[in-house]
């Protein structure tokens, strides 16, 4: 076996790999660049080497660096991750020339499905449904238009070589394909070095589901069962899960098969992922093959209890597979979360910036059944475990950051990935609403609400899901998952135990004049439009007259409530504002206003303060670059008319007019660097 491998690649990623390195007892090496300096993946290695700046096209790209490093440290393979060199057959051909073992597949596996267009006449030749399209070259955007109109609206314009979600552009009409092409062409351009785009029909209320498959140097390919991608936000996955709802044995059997026959045809070896389009009446086309380990990996791992890691490592080393076919069981069910700096309270923006504070979820069910069998805890460096006496993990955190880090601009917004097993699809998902409520993220936006929601979805909780289901069931942008009568209630119940503790110290500072007065134990709790009669007392807790069983701890300070309410677990954040407190819960944050029965009567002579009216300026987002201005003073725009375009961690968000106006003035210009909330223009 390997005696020291380096990992190309940084964040959780690369502490997932050094985590299963340590268990097999092979040394580590990572490599990092300024802005990573101080990331937990340096730390967990062994050794760890500088590699440039922060670009990734001045360190994590650079071939030649990475080859330096191992040379330097004496690694003798290097695991690729996935983005950055994973897929660059130039990559793969380097580290040949210098006698060091790639971990993944075969040269020229990786240049046949790396490239869209040529994968798609691969696929044809294997027998593999494809999708209709144009799969040739396109000369400019007259080209694409007529390409477009001859396959049939809408379509899908994307970059030859993209993957991740960017490159990606639907079009709807031939304005779309006009407004979009050369946006896509400059995507490609910029996250992959290749500008070629392919344009293929879009099939409407499709599903992504895609077969992991698993092969080793000696001819052996076996899938490894579904995953479900349907749930995705501008083409970029949300929410995972092994196996899908819609998939039936028989379907399994024949994605699987074609997935193999394609794996087979261009001598496929390591662990790979066919990507599949479904429709509704389970018609099936092939999509793309990534040659590397996916960012869902884990929900494969949980139900087939492989480590698709070490399983990539032992065949990079030559060794064979170590089951066949009949021999794999999927077992349970998992369910993996993206948990992004973005906020979905505005419109999914990205976001950066310093984690000043970050607590996942303590792992405290199951340890996944591949790792250690001591107790881990590795909170903030990479990952969070711990075992009870059967070994075992029903919650899985995955992360590559650490309270004090920093969410860069130069890379992938994603934060963590929260996985979570269960013996059924709810019970999954439910083990992802308990523990999305324990998640503590403050500094950067992050989308936890939003996933939170996600999993009370009715629809989704059902399994009636398509590709389209974020942009069906939130058309007007997010604003924060609806509560129940019941959780309003608990809320209330709670936030009146806080401020009776708050009330409680309050009244045992010292050197106070007059007699110490006993908390309130009665207390008017208002929450949106509903209010609320609470009492508390050592015997009891009542809202509006009912009791509530409410088993919790809490110290002013605190931050995160554990509570049970009728026996039923309920995690709650908790902050103080200044006439009570922000509970956020099952996917929404709650302003409860908390006052004393006696204060409250007088709260009607409040008067209410206005917010300023903004809708005149158009404001940046989130920090970025303004990369075009399309108006000029005096210039009268429309409703929906895109009027700036701002770059934003390699994406090109189109800024649109919310009205009709005339452009008052411009308050920055073409090139600038733009904080979150910067003016760029004023209308009259």
């Amino acid at each position: 076996m390997f005696k020291k491998i380096l990992i190309a690649n940084r964040g959780e990623i690369a502490c997932r790999v050094i985590r299963t390195a340590q268990k097999m007892g092979i040394k580590t090496v990572a490599v990092y660049s300024d802005a990573d300096a101080r990331s937990p993946h340096v730390k967990m290695a062994d050794e760890a080497v500088h590699i440039g700046p922060s670009p990734a096209g001045e360190s994590y790209l650079v071939a030649d660096k990475i080859i330096a490093a191992c040379k330097e440290t004496g690694a003798e393979a290097v695991h690729p991750g996935y983005g950055f060199l994973s897929e660059r057959t130039s990559f793969a051909q380097e580290l040949a020339d210098n006698d060091i073992a790639f971990i993944g597949p075969p040269i020229n596996a990786i240049a046949a499905m790396g490239d869209k267009i040529e994968s798609k006449k691969l696929a044809e030749k294997a027998g593999v449904s494809v999708v209709p399209g144009h799969i040739g070259e396109i000369d400019d955007t007259e080209h694409a238009v007529r390409i477009a109109s001859e396959i049939g609206y809408p379509v899908m314009m994307k970059a030859s070589a993209g993957g991740g979600g960017k490159g990606m552009r639907l079009a709807w009409n031939e304005q779309d394909v006009r407004e979009g092409f050369e946006a896509t062409k400059r995507e490609g351009l910029a996250s992959f070095g290749d500008d070629r785009v392919f344009i293929e029909k879009f099939i409407e209320q499709p599903r992504h589901i895609e077969i992991q498959v698993l092969g080793d140097k000696h001819g052996n390919v076996i899938y490894l069962g579904e995953r479900e991608c349907s749930i995705q936000r501008r083409h970029q996955k949300v929410v995972e899960e092994a196996p899908s709802p819609f998939v039936d044995p028989e379907m399994r059997k024949k994605m699987g098969e074609q997935a193999v026959a394609l794996s087979q045809a261009v001598g496929y070896y390591s662990a790979g992922t066919v990507e599949l389009i479904v429709g509704a009446d389970k018609s099936f086309y092939f999509l793309e093959m990534n040659t590397r380990l996916q960012v869902e990996h884990p929900v494969t791992e949980y139900i087939t209890g492989l480590d698709l890691v070490e399983q990539m490592i032992r065949v990079a080393y030559g060794e064979k597979l170590p089951l066949t076919q009949d021999e794999v069981k999927l077992t349970g069910w998992a369910v993996e979360n993206r948990v992004y700096a973005e906020d979905p309270y505005r419109g999914f923006l990205p976001s950066t910036g310093r984690l000043v504070k970050y607590r996942p979820p303590e792992a405290q069910f199951r340890q996944a059944p591949f790792a250690s069998s001591e107790v881990e805890k590795l909170s903030g460096t990479g990952g969070s475990t711990s075992l009870d006496t059967n070994g075992e993990r029903d919650i899985r955190v995955d992360d590559g950051v650490a309270e004090g880090g920093e969410v860069s601009i130069f890379y992938d917004p994603m934060i963590a990935k929260l996985i979570t097993y269960g013996s059924t699809r709810i019970e999954a998902i439910d083990r992802q609403i308990d523990a999305l409520n324990r998640f503590e993220i403050k500094g950067p936006g992050h989308n936890i609400d939003f996933l939170s929601a996600l999993m009370q979805h009715e629809r989704f909780r059902e399994g009636n899901i398509t590709t389209n289901f974020i942009a069906e069931e939130y058309p007007d942008g997010f604003q924060g998952a609806p509560a129940s009568d019941e959780l309003l209630r608990n809320l209330a119940a709670i936030g009146a135990f806080a401020a009776t503790a708050h009330a409680d110290r309050a009244r045992r500072v010292d050197n106070q004049l007059g007699k110490r007065l006993d908390p309130p134990s009665e207390w008017q709790v208002k929450i949106g439009d509903k209010i609320m009669d609470v009492s508390v007392s050592e015997e009891e807790i009542t809202v509006d007259g009912k009791d509530v069983n409410l088993s919790t701890e809490y110290t002013p300070g605190d931050s995160l409530i554990l509570a049970t309410v009728d026996d039923k677990p309920l995690s709650v954040k908790i902050a103080k504002t200044a006439d009570g407190f922000a509970l956020n819960s099952n996917g929404a944050t709650h302003k409860a206003r908390i006052l004393p029965a006696h204060v409250a009567q007088h709260a009607v002579h409040m008067i209410e303060k206005i917010p300023p009216d903004l809708s005149k300026y158009l404001l940046c987002p989130m920090p970025g670059l303004l990369v075009a201005l399309h108006v000029e003073v005096g210039e009268a725009v429309v409703e929906g008319q895109p009027l700036a375009v701002v770059e934003a961690m390699k994406m090109e968000n189109i800024l649109r007019a919310e009205k009709n106006g005339v452009v008052k003035s411009l308050e920055a210009a073409q090139g600038d660097s733009l904080a979150v909330d910067a003016v760029i223009l004023e209308l009259e």
